[in-house]
């Protein structure tokens, strides 16, 4: 994890700059709400814990600017402004969470590792791999052992839905419903045809075969 502290108490930095470390995190330290936000703007962080009295810029102006840029690094007020109205003001701002002084190290911890979890969660997922077939789904390209196939759009979907469930059976229903939008059985040959067109390339000339057909329930893509 790699934080910058924007504070400007040198006591309270100290102490938390021994904490984190302490903890295996990486912490950068500035005093001074400018150089705090060019400091943020530029540097690749995980989070950011961030006072709100400082000199120069303070910290809700800091939240703000960055938010106006497009900057979405999770924010941590920390601050002795702790009444209602003045905790509404960040969370407005930008930030995600507002910690009040004084604080128990503990508490300021796990709310760190709550924003970590939730910026995992909204951060979607680009790119797909099983054993050495990868799927790149913002560039919608496909690779075996580094040689690219060529997919149709319904192979393309059909193949990132079973991909998605490497390991697992997937039913006919299942395809009918998340791959063609049936939410009825067409009574055609739809899902033979389109498993035995994508099976013929990403499996053909390259071993092992990764999708596999589980006579009368459905298929599944194993990587070994």
């Amino acid at each position: 994890m790699r934080v910058l502290l924007i504070e400007d108490d040198r006591q309270t930095a100290n102490y938390l700059l021994k904490a984190l470390a302490e903890t295996g995190a990486v912490t950068d330290h500035v005093a001074d709400g400018r150089a705090g936000l060019l400091q943020a703007a530029g540097g690749e962080y995980d989070a950011l814990i961030v006072d709100r009295m400082l000199p120069g810029l303070d910290g809700v102006g800091i939240v703000r600017t960055l938010r106006a840029s497009g900057n979405r690094t999770p924010v941590l007020f920390l601050s002795a402004l702790g009444e209602v109205d003045d905790r509404v003001e960040g969370l407005r701002a930008g930030g995600d969470d507002y910690l009040v002084k004084p604080f128990a190290f503990s508490e300021l911890h796990a709310r760190l590792e709550v924003l970590l979890r939730r910026g995992k969660a909204d951060t979607p997922e680009t790119r797909l791999r099983v054993a050495d077939l990868e799927m790149d789904l913002l560039k919608r390209e496909v690779t075996r052992a580094g040689r690219e196939i060529q997919l149709q759009p319904r192979e393309f979907r059909l193949l990132e839905y079973l991909v998605r469930h490497a390991g697992q059976v997937v039913t006919r229903t299942m395809l009918l419903e998340q791959v063609w939008d049936y939410h009825f059985d067409p009574q055609t040959n739809v899902i033979d045809v389109h498993i035995s067109r994508l099976r013929g390339k990403i499996d053909k000339d390259f071993a092992p075969p990764l999708l596999q057909t589980v006579r009368g329930v459905g298929y599944m893509i194993r990587g070994a």
